[in-house]
């Protein structure tokens, strides 16, 4: 920070930024691997405008077409979710009865696939094979060693339950991986079944239905895609396996900035291999096809995801919601106490929904477990892609995002409203949004829920709960109309039943889901490594940071490597969202901290002295960064972000809250000589603004252990 630097009219620079847009042609193989995450950023902002359920309209239907050759594999039918083609339209009936076969199809498939944490069903009508075993890898999996890739025929109802990460290609029928379906001539997916959660499983549903394909000619057909991945010599036994309900999948080894930067830390190498679950109960099948791919198949004594009767229920009910449409777009809200699995069915109902509509939109209520961001924001994101892994793999910029600065809104309840309420207003109602709230479901965390429902006018509640212990009371809509909330009440009724409540908003009446979870563990914070709501927390920082990695494969760099952007202090403000801070010492506290990138409606000027802010305002957020350095004799503030310098430019507030970086992040930097920066041992009280390191030790409430008994 102290070499010289080339001033710019920007506030925002950095010295010798070289713009780089590499011809992808000329990329390897296993380079265009390792960018895929910077691919991926890129379709999300250049994919083509695809076409959105409006409202009122019927969701979108899809009519099979007729089959070319192998060697030209298309889709049977038009995707939304893979920008293969634009549906066709047909009659609203027509649509109608395609959203509700699809619907009632979803109990078969969904109860055949594995969850949370139990035993599976098949998903096919006649006798399923079931999860393949060890000894089937010998005949429906070859590896192809020269191109470092796996191809594996599957039967209709056959599951891979595994570990790990792969890029995923449907090369023939149609697989299922928590809900979302991937056909052949779709995109490849990254999936990831690290040891924090619990493992993907892959469902073979068969070919398309196509009536003008025999079955010969999609035995044919399927046989020519693998004579196609694999040589003479490789493909022997794999082609007396093809069947024209086959489904064959290409997996490849899958690379990324995110795995490496994760996997440049000793307490994360082993994130994406097995748990001390499957190690105690031998579940994984080291010697198949698949090793070295980076993914290990587990055995039938591994608990895949486990759903309930009322589960299914639940969700084919919300697909129905979704091809009616009476009454605009369904506006779904989730809620539970915590550990309840309500993360799992968002991501799997948004799957299912992604099936047949382009987009989903997504509220997170919740501080403390976000999906796309780090903890402490609230965000309206639209979502395009399916979410095939935990929230540290797929953290998006979001449309729409309000820094609150800490992982939970009691000391500041209005705040909390406030921020939502804005996020609302800018919900455009032309697709279906699901809406995520908190684990705090007593006292004022429950009259927040009752606000949410009430101001939001929910459709459908989906309330999830465990064991016989009642955290929750039913949220009916005849309980809800004589609840009070933190800023709404219910209406009160005169003498003559006239309704004088005034400026309260009118409650609407909705369709309540009950669901009972019943894996293991349902209720209680995870007891294995990486499982514990900090230590998720922790991820999705090191998960969002981890774009600051070069796509190109290479050494992670450490924070302390990258250059920073240099920003005046007259140009910014800063100002502390989660405790009073003297303004002497803001800026002592703020360094070497994390801070909300955000965006005040007003212009910040000053004299060339730090501009702080008396109060927290509820503004937009357009990403974080690391506050690394403070100079007071050049008036420049030094930050560390991945954020692109097109979007710094509207940034003029710098909010610090209570989030804090990962230790790792800090005490974890290589190349370094001497100590860390930031990071000491000869530590004193009587430092202005240190602290120390604080340190999870694992211990258990004795309420909590009292319940894991």
């Amino acid at each position: 920070m102290t070499s010289k630097r080339q001033q710019c009219n920007d506030k925002w620079f950095k010295s010798n930024r070289i713009a780089k847009n590499p011809d992808s042609s000329n990329l390897s193989p296993s380079t265009a691997m390792a960018k895929l995450e910077h691919r991926a950023s890129n379709l999300r902002k250049d994919k083509p405008n695809l076409k959105r359920l409006k409202k009122g309209a019927k969701a979108v239907s899809f009519r099979p077409v007729k089959t070319p050759a192998a060697t030209e594999r298309t889709p049977s039918r038009p995707l939304t979710n893979g920008g293969a083609g634009g549906p066709e339209q047909g009659s609203d009936s027509d649509e109608s009865q395609d959203w509700s076969s699809f619907a009632k199809s979803v109990l078969h498939q969904n109860g055949g696939g594995e969850s949370m944490e139990g035993q599976e069903s098949c998903v096919s009508t006649k006798a399923a094979p079931g999860r393949i075993e060890e000894e089937a890898f010998v005949h429906c999996a070859e590896r192809d060693y020269i191109h470092n890739r796996t191809v594996l025929v599957m039967q209709q109802g056959q599951t891979l339950c595994f570990r790990g990460k792969c890029l995923l290609s449907c090369l023939y029928g149609r697989v299922e991986v928590h809900g979302f379906t991937l056909e052949e001539g779709q995109q490849s997916y990254p999936l990831f079944s690290p040891s924090s959660h619990c493992p993907l499983t892959v469902t073979a549903l068969g070919d398309s239905p196509n009536p003008s394909k025999t079955k010969k000619a999609g035995r044919l057909e399927a046989k020519a895609i693998v004579r196609k991945y694999l040589s003479t010599e490789t493909r022997r036994r794999l082609l007396s396996e093809v069947d024209s309900d086959s489904c064959v999948i290409l997996l490849e080894p899958l690379d990324t900035p995110l795995t490496r930067f994760l996997n440049s830390f000793p307490d994360l190498k082993e994130v994406f291999g097995l748990s001390s679950r499957d190690i105690r109960e031998s579940s994984a099948m080291l010697d198949t096809p698949l090793s070295g791919l980076g993914i290990t198949p587990l055995r039938k004594t591994a608990r895949g995801m486990v759903m309930s009767q009322t589960y299914r229920e639940a969700l084919n009910g919300l697909v129905n919601a979704c091809a009616e449409e009476l009454d605009g777009c369904p506006v779904i809200l989730v809620c539970g106490a915590k550990n309840v699995g309500k993360s799992t069915f968002n991501r799997h109902l948004i799957n299912t929904l992604l099936n047949h509509t382009a987009s989903v939109e997504y509220l997170e209520c919740d501080l403390g477990q976000t999906e796309f961001t780090p903890s402490g924001c609230l965000s309206l994101s639209t979502v395009r892609e399916p979410l095939l892994g935990p929230p540290f793999t797929h953290q998006w910029a979001p449309e729409h995002m309000i820094f609150y600065g800490q992982s939970s809104c009691e000391t500041d309840l209005d705040r909390y409203l406030e921020s939502l309420k804005s996020l609302w207003r800018l919900y455009n109602r032309e697709t279906p949004i699901v809406i995520n709230t908190m684990g705090w479901v007593k006292g004022f965390g429950f009259q927040l829920l009752v606000d949410i429902i009430r101001l939001f006018s929910i459709s459908h509640v989906v309330q999830l709960s465990s064991g016989d212990k009642v955290m929750c009371p039913q949220l009916t809509p005849e309980f809800l109309r004589s609840s009070h909330g933190w800023q709404t009440h219910p209406p009160v009724q005169s003498a003559l039943g006239e309704d004088n409540s005034g400026t309260h908003p009118a409650q609407r009446s909705y369709t309540l889901f009950r669901i009972h979870s019943e894996f293991e563990g349902a209720g209680r914070p995870g007891e294995m490594r990486h499982q514990r709501s900090n230590e998720q927390r922790d991820l999705a920082l090191l998960g969002y940071f981890s774009q600051l990695q070069s796509p190109e494969p290479g050494p992670v760099r450490p924070l302390h490597c990258f250059t920073p952007y240099q920003v005046p202090h007259s140009a910014v403000a800063v100002g502390v969202t989660h405790c009073e801070v003297a303004p002497t010492h803001v800026l002592y506290t703020a360094n070497a901290s994390l801070v909300g990138l955000c965006c005040l409606n007003e212009k910040v000027s000053g004299r060339g002295s730090p501009v702080l802010l008396s109060q927290t305002p509820v503004c937009p957020c357009v990403g974080f960064g690391v506050l690394r350095g403070v100079d007071m004799a050049r008036g420049l503030y030094f930050l560390v972000t991945p954020v692109a310098p097109s979007i710094l430019r509207q940034v003029n507030c710098l909010l610090l809250g209570a989030v804090t970086l990962p230790n790792t992040l800090l005490t974890g930097q290589t190349g370094i000589l001497g100590d860390p920066p930031y990071v000491t041992m000869d530590y004193s009280f009587e430092l202005t603004g240190a602290g120390k390191l604080h340190v999870f030790k694992g211990l258990v409430r004795p309420g909590q252990m009292k319940n894991a008994k």
